[in-house]
């Protein structure tokens, strides 16, 4: 580990409860977290894939994790008041869209009530000075605009998973307004609305790089009906980066600066098809048989996000542009399936590239 940036000094020595810290974004921000000095604590579910990233890095020996539900709100509570953290990172979520379609109700008691159970937990403990509360950049109404979204354009939410998001956000403001930090009356509360990323140890259904991977394991042939769908893609460490800066700052003696909603998008403005991403992917490590399909179906487009106030106000940065992240992410699923047992090593190396990255 270089030497430590000015918000992981921030961190080190605080106690972070890490919601869903069995997910894919967990793994990654609680070995972040840990190997800055953190006291870290988790409460998830039990892993969902396997493998999962969680196991391939050892993280169950790192620090405890209870495991636990967040629709079960005594079962939250105990874990806040038995860890007294200082700050939570609220990452616990039902984040898949198709499966949305066929679970909706549970989408909306995980995705809303969920964030209510945790917020009302945060609220009762006074040692929680801050709760970092993760949505997506599908909590905005989509007008299918050519411009990209700021923080205070409305809310809205066709599908399931959207609109449950766009009710978390609902309940947050509502916390955030009935419980104001400034009166002590509960903790400061941010947002933080990230785009679509991609990275090594995601092995969830439906998602395109895990797709990917399963059909070069497998021996497969992948079948794509959108190939020359663009999207905008994002490493998971530029969105754990951007997380540590606002946990940072709800810490801090200022922390009214933070406790508001934060864009946290892409910003490579060159267009990447499908096609184009798993090309690459191949390019990197090896190519399985890849079938494409011109579907003349319309899909709704990509929402840009305006992250000009993260970068202006945080100092956030994207330090790997698109080819760099489908490289980056290439690389870690093919070292760990040459060497499982080096999971650790590989992400932690991912980590301290980034954080080179942020330094230049």
């Amino acid at each position: 580990m270089n030497s430590r940036l000015e918000f992981e000094k921030s961190l080190s020595g605080k106690r972070i409860l890490v919601t869903g810290s069995t997910g894919f974004t967990g793994g990654w921000a609680c070995l972040w977290l840990h190997s800055i000095g953190a006291v870290v604590s988790g409460f998830s579910l039990e892993p969902e894939t396997t493998p999962a990233l969680f196991d391939a890095l050892g993280i169950a020996a790192d620090f405890s994790t209870v495991i636990g539900d967040i629709c079960d709100y005594d079962a939250i509570r105990q874990a806040v008041e038995d860890f007294q953290p200082d700050l939570i990172l609220h990452l616990a979520a039902q984040p898949l869209v198709r499966r949305s379609y066929r679970e909706p109700l549970s989408t909306f008691a995980v995705n809303a009530q969920g964030t209510a159970h945790v917020l009302e937990a945060a609220r009762h403990v006074k040692s929680v000075r801050g709760v970092l509360c993760i949505t997506t950049d599908k909590v905005y109404k989509n007008n299918e605009w050519e411009w990209a979204y700021r923080e205070n354009d409305p809310l809205g939410g066709k599908d399931p998973y959207s609109a449950s998001k766009a009710a978390a956000e609902m309940v947050i403001q509502s916390y955030a307004a009935s419980y104001p930090w400034s009166e002590g009356k509960g903790p400061a509360i941010a947002i933080a609305r990230g785009g679509n990323i991609i990275g090594g140890g995601d092995w969830s259904e439906d998602r395109l790089i895990p797709d990917f991977v399963r059909a070069l394991i497998d021996g497969q042939p992948m079948t794509l009906r959108y190939p020359d769908a663009t999207r905008p893609w994002q490493h998971v460490l530029a969105l754990v980066h951007g997380y540590l800066l606002l946990l940072a700052g709800l810490e801090s003696d200022h922390p009214g600066r933070y406790a508001r909603a934060w864009n946290l998008g892409p910003q490579d403005l060159k267009s990447h098809s499908v096609r184009d991403v798993l090309e690459l992917m191949s390019s990197h490590w090896q190519r399985p048989q890849l079938d494409y399909m011109d579907n003349p179906l319309p899909e709704a487009g990509a929402l840009a996000l305006d992250s000009s106030l993260a970068r202006n106000k945080l100092g956030w940065m994207q330090v790997w542009d698109t080819e760099q992240v489908v490289e980056q992410t290439a690389a870690w699923y093919r070292d760990y399936y040459n060497d499982p047992a080096a999971a650790r090593e590989i992400t932690l190396r991912q980590i301290n590239a980034w954080r080179e990255g942020i330094e230049q």
